[in-house]
């Protein structure tokens, strides 16, 4: 087996960013873009980081995402505004949006931004994570292209639909959920197909509706829970639409174009986003609030676990580990993105 190529995030940022510049991006978007990618890729989630980039740069240039699209917001009370992304890509948009809602949560103790016309917008967390920087609590969903099957249902209805929350912890690294209302996301099947390896099992489902491991074979996703629970996860799936589409005028997703429809890379998609944040001074206070959730964080990683030399953890605790050690070993990149960067 080859052995796996690595990088430094410098060197990841750098090309990942030249890339999106060469197709005609413009600097914010590029900038936007590229940190969320890394943010991915640092921690672990390698099928929405940089091997993103390559589709990105294929929409800007044919035309589907704009590469210079002019953001408006409409504010709609002291707590809550619309931002239209111009059909730009997803990054800049989320993270102007949850600026908004910072600063709105600022003023109000909480902050409410439903994005339209935008498009994908790579792992929700990477906007969460910018509340939580904050010192607020932050929340993002997205919706996306139908590629994942109802519960007992024969062809596909909701996207990935992915869903994030983050929340500052006193002198620690932010408790951080950032996950997909499906059993994997797309993107891993597309990431396993390049590596070449097998999916997990009770996760996807071929044309006909049956449970596959092969990568090639998986036409579309089981919801959170698979083939017994899956009723939990496309009751997420829902909320998340109504979140980002139902609130937010952006098209639901059985109806959204194919984001990797080879016959079409002009139509622009209309993707909806959804950012929240919260300040935890206008609830139990800020005081209270760091000692609660650090004791919570305490008590739950004291729970022995019933896998000998592990323990359990709390959402984050994982990634931020992994990001340490890929800052020592490098990122890893798959064979068609790292001939794209041309690293």
């Amino acid at each position: 087996m080859n052995e796996i190529f690595r990088a430094s995030a410098d060197v990841l940022t750098a090309k990942t960013r030249t890339a999106l510049l060469d197709v005609g991006a413009t600097p914010e978007t590029a900038e936007a873009t590229t940190q969320a990618l890394l943010y991915a890729s640092n921690i672990g989630v390698d099928s929405h980081g940089v091997r993103l980039v390559t589709h990105y740069a294929a929409m800007l240039r044919a035309g589907r995402v704009k590469t210079n699209p002019i953001l408006k917001v409409r504010r709609t009370a002291p707590a809550t505004a619309m931002l239209d992304a111009d059909n730009g890509l997803g990054h800049h948009a989320s993270y102007q949006a949850m600026k908004l809602a910072i600063e709105m949560a600022g003023q109000a103790g909480i902050g409410a931004v439903g994005v339209m016309h935008s498009s994908h917008c790579g792992a929700v967390g990477a906007y969460a994570l910018k509340a939580a920087e904050a010192g607020m609590v932050g929340i993002v969903t997205s919706n996306s292209d139908a590629n994942v099957t109802l519960f007992n249902g024969s062809r596909t209805f909701h996207g990935t639909n992915p869903l994030a929350m983050a929340a500052p912890v006193s002198n620690q690294m932010p408790w951080l959920l950032d996950m997909a209302t499906s059993s994997i996301p797309f993107n891993r099947v597309r990431l396993y197909r390049s590596l070449g390896l097998p999916l997990p099992s009770d996760v996807a489902a071929d044309a006909e509706g049956n449970i596959t491991q092969d990568a090639m074979r998986a036409a579309m996703l089981l919801p959170l829970g698979g083939e017994s629970y899956g009723f939990k996860g496309a009751g997420l799936a829902g909320m998340v639409t109504i979140l980002s589409t139902v609130l937010t005028g952006a098209v639901i997703d059985p109806l959204l174009v194919q984001m990797t429809e080879t016959s079409d890379f002009t139509t622009p998609r209309n993707v909806g986003h959804f950012c929240i944040a919260l300040d935890p001074a206008r609830f139990i206070g800020r005081e209270a609030f760091d000692g609660v959730l650090k004791n919570y964080l305490a008590l739950l990683r004291a729970v022995p676990s019933t896998v000998p030399g592990e323990s359990v953890m709390a959402p984050g605790d994982r990634e931020w580990k992994i990001a340490e050690e890929r800052k020592r070993t490098g990122i890893p990149v798959d064979p068609d993105t790292q001939a794209f960067l041309q690293l």
